[in-house]
C-alpha cells in the first residue's frame, strides 16, 4: 500500500482510540498520522504520548490530509465545518464518528463528496469494538475496501446498507455496552449486600457474563434455549425469571432500545 496521510480531527477518547488503533496496525507502515485538537492543553497531553504528529492549526495539516476522521461532539460542527472548508477537496475521504451527524450534512458543509459515516462502540477502547459503517454514493469500492480495514484496526467493522441501519446500529451496538453495564451493576450491589465484597462482587459478575457470553458463541442454542437449561421448574433461577417476568423487563429493554433508535433518528435531523 502507498503511504497515505491520516488526519484524526478531535482527539477525544474515540479520536484517540481510532489515531492508537491505525497507529499499531501493520496496514499503514510508512504513513503518518496527524491528530488535530482546538484544545491546546488537550493537543500537548497527546503530544507527549509521542505517537502521533500533532496538530494546533487545521491549515498545517488538513490540506495533505488523504483520509480525514471527524471525532468531535456533534454539537461543535457548524465551528468546525466553517474553519475545514478553506482546506478541504473533493478527492479527501472524510470518515465521520459523529453520533448523529448525517452524510448530506458533512456534504453540504464541508463542499465534498467522499463521506463515510460510522458508529463504534466503547470496546473499540481495547480493539474488540463494534463500528457499523455506510457511504455515499461517490465513495469507491477500493477507498471503502481500505476504510473497513482502518475501523477494524480497533475491533470488527460491519457495512450496513444505509443511514436508517446506522441510527438501528446506535440504538443496539453503539448504546448496547451501556445496557450491559447497568445490568452488571445490579448485580454488583445486589452481591455486595449479600455479603461479598465489592472484588468478590465484581468477579462473580465478571466470570458470569463472560462465561454466558462464551457458551453463546460456541453452541448454535439461541438465549431462550439457554435460559430453559438452566431454569428448573420450582428452582432458583425460575424464581428470579418470575420476578423479570412480572415486572415485564423484556419490554422495558425493548422499550429502552426502541427510545435510542428514536434519539439518534432525531439528533439525525436536527443537525
Amino acid at each position: 500500500m502507498k503511504s497515505i496521510n491520516i488526519l484524526v480531527i478531535g482527539a477525544g477518547n474515540m479520536g484517540i482510540t481510532f489515531a492508537e488503533g491505525m497507529s499499531t496496525s501493520n496496514l499503514l507502515k510508512g504513513s503518518r498520522i496527524n491528530v488535530y485538537d482546538i484544545s491546546n492543553d488537550r493537543a500537548k497531553e497527546v503530544e507527549a504520548m509521542n505517537i502521533f504528529k500533532v496538530n494546533t492549526s487545521l491549515k498545517d495539516c488538513l490540506s495533505n490530509a488523504d483520509i480525514i476522521f471527524l471525532a468531535v461532539k456533534p454539537y461543535n460542527i457548524n465551528a468546525l465545518f466553517e474553519s475545514m472548508y478553506p482546506y478541504t477537496n473533493k478527492d479527501q475521504i472524510f470518515v465521520s464518528v459523529m453520533a448523529g451527524v448525517q452524510i448530506k450534512t458533512i456534504q453540504e458543509g464541508l463542499n465534498v463528496k467522499k463521506v463515510i459515516r460510522s458508529m463504534p462502540n466503547l470496546p473499540a477502547k481495547i480493539g474488540v469494538g463494534l463500528t457499523s459503517f455506510t457511504v455515499s454514493d461517490a465513495v469507491s469500492n477500493s477507498e471503502v475496501f481500505l476504510v473497513e480495514r482502518l475501523l477494524k484496526t480497533t475491533g470488527s467493522a460491519v457495512f450496513v446498507k444505509n443511514e436508517e441501519m446506522i441510527d438501528a446500529s446506535t440504538s443496539i451496538s453503539g448504546s448496547g455496552p451501556a445496557y450491559v453495564f447497568y445490568f452488571m451493576q445490579a448485580i454488583v450491589e445486589k452481591a455486595m449486600g449479600l455479603g461479598f465484597s465489592e472484588e468478590e462482587a465484581k468477579k462473580m459478575t465478571i466470570k458470569t457474563f463472560d462465561g454466558a457470553v462464551k457458551l453463546y458463541k460456541k453452541h448454535k442454542e439461541t438465549p431462550n434455549q439457554w435460559i430453559e437449561k438452566v431454569a428448573s421448574k420450582g428452582g432458583t433461577t425460575r424464581a428470579a425469571l418470575d420476578v423479570l417476568e412480572k415486572d415485564n423487563v423484556k419490554k422495558s429493554i425493548i422499550d429502552a432500545i426502541s427510545g435510542a433508535f428514536e434519539k439518534a433518528v432525531e439528533l439525525g435531523k436536527a443537525n
